[in-house]
């Protein structure tokens, strides 16, 4: 009985019943997801007009980036992503201790995606390639100007995908002790399925950040 009023408590009282409140929350969701979309949508586009003016110096500064930790990271995220995917499943069938793995999982993959990065900031910093917070910025390659433009696109797109990681790995915690506390159920999981949509999002933007950063010397 307890546990079916807690349940019950989970609809808010201006939603008619549980399938309401879950659509107006992943509508809600998607209209958020649209937002990001656009924003990074502003800052490929931003990316794409400046790469297409100086492909020489875009390219000399690509060089510079860690292909293989890009690649390292680009494994954990699509694993984040994976664990991410199986946590909503465990939600929706009950599984509670799988969903408390899955999560701690996800929190995993996503502390080492964030660890690397913060390796990859200290090597460009020590290598004063970090056009940032008035540092010095040496280059001694021709292009010295364009390439330090390309840097500043790398850390601003890469720095607010970090952030949104950051918020990401928040809430998943958040999420982690609701969950311990048997929050969710079949019956009441939308929570998790839409941080399992936010960290999806973020997922992709990195996927199209990796090969528009590290891949394109190579093209």
């Amino acid at each position: 009985m307890a546990e079916h009023t807690l349940r019950a408590g989970h609809v808010a009282a201006h939603f008619d019943d549980a399938e309401q409140q879950f659509d107006a929350a992943r509508l809600g969701m998607w209209t958020f997801l649209a937002t990001e979309v656009l924003f990074f949508g502003g800052l490929f586009l931003v990316y794409a007009i400046y790469r297409a003016a100086y492909p020489e110096a875009f390219a000399e500064g690509s060089h510079h980036l860690h292909l293989v930790l890009g690649a390292v990271n680009t494994g954990v995220l699509l694993c984040s992503s994976l664990s991410m995917a199986l946590a909503v499943r465990a939600a929706q069938t009950n599984q509670r201790r799988q969903l408390i793995l899955f999560l701690i999982l996800t929190i995993l993959f996503g502390a080492a995606f964030l660890g690397v990065k913060a390796y990859e900031y200290y090597e460009k910093y020590h290598d004063h390639l970090m056009p940032l917070l008035g540092l010095p910025f040496v280059w001694e390659g021709p292009h010295a100007d364009q390439v330090r433009l390309f840097y500043g696109l790398y850390f601003a797109m890469t720095g607010f995908h970090a952030l949104h990681m950051v918020i990401g790995i928040g809430v998943l915690l958040g999420l982690l002790v609701l969950s311990w506390r048997g929050w969710f159920s079949s019956e009441y999981y939308t929570p998790v399925e839409m941080v399992g949509l936010y960290w999806h999002f973020v997922d992709i933007v990195w996927v199209f950040l990796y090969p528009l950063l590290y891949l394109i010397h190579g093209a």
